[in-house]
């Protein structure tokens, strides 16, 4: 495999120089190829190759002979995925084009495919997070009676699965596909919660702190310091494991204090950008003449420096707000996180991790953990396209 790879490299370096060449010549030695590096000559060799590769590894995903099928199972899948989802997008940018307020009208003739495919991705999450009691066929810690448990997902009772439950069942008898939908609701709606308390702390602070500074400043800049000199997953596992011993003593949830301690160690970040965006504001003229009008802090701070600090402070949402989803589901995942019966996708990955071993002879059956890590991914990707854009939009730069 080393072998036919290195060959294949060679063989790429030397198309990369004929096509260079061959450009140079046909074209009268035009800019674009006279000053073309080889380096970028080799992208576009290496680009055509890849492509060709996956044409192929496609094409063997829809193959009749069922091992085959099962190699490029995932990224035929995959490939199908990421079609359907630009088809989506585009068809949802062409429909924002047409219908709604002249503002969304003009927002979404400015907008690129990728934040497209961010705002539907998100929209169809915060349905699914806010209707799921209605979408989601069982409960999420419904145990189905007459109802096996470990049932294989993909539907086929040849290898044991059961077209009622497309998804199967969990270790206990639970419907995989109804757990994964209230995930939404309890992965997502507890990681927006978190971010906004978060931000309600560090935006808070961090303006008080460049408004006033002095001792306040020094004080909170410290402490701030001090807090982010510690890894935070692990500062979080810490603390959660504290927390579920006096959880149980003082009658409240363990959920209640990993939203906390979360929201502190994150809105340590927020306090950083907002102390220095908000000291670059409070020195501008317009913040001398309110304080040369007798105006108050809060008049300061709400009227005056919030406004100005929007643009920078919502994209550090979306970015915060990936951070902090990410860190629920780690620590769901170690156990410490969102507690049973609660559905939640980072536990969903650890406890449906055995059907992964199905993936060599039943590829559709191993799709169960891989579906709510795939949950996690593209929410992800979907709410930094859309910062992306935003980031672009604020700088003021042009396409």
């Amino acid at each position: 495999m080393i072998v036919w790879t290195a060959i294949a490299l060679v063989v790429m370096l030397g198309i990369a120089w004929a096509f260079r060449f061959a450009g140079q010549a046909v074209t009268g030695n035009a800019p674009k190829f006279r000053d073309m590096p080889f380096g970028v000559a080799y992208g576009y060799v290496l680009g055509v190759f890849v492509l060709i590769w996956l044409v192929w590894a496609y094409l063997q995903g829809r193959s009749s002979d069922p091992a085959v099928a099962n190699k490029f199972f995932f990224l035929r899948i995959a490939i199908e995925g990421l079609i359907i989802f630009s088809i989506a997008a585009w068809i949802f940018r062409l429909f924002g084009r047409s219908v709604g307020t002249a503002w969304s009208r003009k927002m979404f003739r400015s907008m690129p495919l990728t934040a497209s495919f961010g705002i539907l991705t998100i929209i169809i999450y915060a349905i699914f997070a806010i209707f799921a009691g209605v979408i989601a066929p069982y409960g999420q810690e419904q145990i189905i009676p007459g109802v096996a448990a470990n049932i294989i997902p993909g539907g086929d009772p040849a290898m044991g699965g059961n077209p009622e439950f497309p998804l199967g069942t969990d270790q206990i008898g639970r419907d995989i596909l109804s757990r994964l939908i209230y995930g939404a609701q309890n992965t997502v709606g507890i990681a927006f919660a978190t971010t906004c308390l978060a931000f309600l702390l560090g935006g808070s602070l961090g303006f008080l702190a460049a408004t006033l500074g002095g001792w306040l400043d020094q004080i909170l800049s410290r402490a701030v310091d001090v807090l982010m000199a510690i890894p935070s997953l692990i500062f979080a596992l810490l603390l959660m494991t504290i927390a579920s011993v006096w959880a149980p003593e003082l009658g409240i949830p363990l959920t209640v204090f990993m939203v906390i301690i979360i929201a502190v160690i994150d809105s340590t970040r927020v306090f950083r950008l907002a102390r220095a965006v908000g000291q670059n504001i409070v020195v501008m003229d317009y913040i001398e003449a309110a304080k040369l009008r007798g105006e108050g802090l809060g008049y300061l701070v709400f009227k005056e420096i919030l406004p100005n600090a929007t643009a920078p402070l919502l994209a550090e949402f979306g970015l915060r707000f990936c951070f902090v989803f990410l860190t629920i589901a780690a620590l769901s995942f170690l156990g410490v996180g969102i507690q049973p019966p609660l559905a939640d996708w980072g536990t969903m990955v650890r406890d449906l991790g055995g059907f992964v071993n199905f993936a060599a002879f039943a590829p559709l059956a191993a799709t169960a953990p891989l579906l709510a890590a795939g949950a996690i991914a593209l929410l992800t990707v979907a709410v930094n396209f859309v910062v992306d854009w935003m980031l672009h939009k604020s700088s003021g730069l042009k396409e």
